[in-house]
């Protein structure tokens, strides 16, 4: 099962005001511990929703309760601009890239910037990591954060961040491999 979060803000942190992409529950759990390491302890992160060894798809109580933990943990870590300054949130929230596309994109081993990234992964969705690294280089003029790259999805609500409080609002949804669009697989 993966969880769709939709990204609309005002924020100056964001390189897009708006996005969409779909993480596995694992996926929180990477973007926590990178969190954490990243911090070194100067910030304290606010917990997940327990892994449940008996999480059941069909029991919409334990998806709604942690959709509900999922959301209250990244309404907590947008507050923190000490937390919104780092790469590996920025991805995880506005591009389509897997986890290890994400590290090695941060550590700059990736031919796209993080800001290419961002930008071109809400154009459409990327059937492989192949075709998202094709259209960056066909689609960018550079790895300047300057550059532009062109079509930018618009109208995705859920996740709002008001920059005046700092504060922000999450709306997530689930599903599962069976409700995607078209029967698609979803990440693994």
């Amino acid at each position: 099962m993966d969880y769709e979060v939709c990204l609309h803000t005002n924020s100056v942190y964001f390189t897009k005001k708006t996005s969409s992409v779909r993480r596995r529950y694992s996926e929180f759990v990477w973007l926590r511990q990178k969190l954490q390491e990243h911090s070194l302890l100067m910030v304290q992160l606010p917990e997940l929703p327990p892994k449940n060894p008996f999480f059941s798809l069909n029991n919409a109580q334990q998806i709604t309760e942690r959709m509900k933990g999922l959301q209250k943990f990244l309404e907590k870590i947008l507050q923190s601009p000490f937390l919104m300054s780092d790469s590996c949130l920025h991805l995880f929230l506005q591009s389509q890239l897997s986890v290890s596309n994400i590290e090695a994109c941060v550590a700059g081993r990736t031919p796209f910037s993080v800001v290419q990234a961002v930008r071109r992964s809400g154009l459409r969705r990327f059937h492989s990591e192949e075709d998202l690294q094709k259209d960056l280089c066909m689609s960018c003029d550079s790895d300047s954060d300057s550059s532009e790259c062109r079509n930018p999805e618009k109208g995705i609500k859920g996740l709002s961040a008001d920059k005046s409080k700092r504060t922000a609002s999450l709306d997530i949804a689930s599903t599962t491999q069976d409700k995607m669009l078209g029967s698609s697989s979803g990440s693994a």
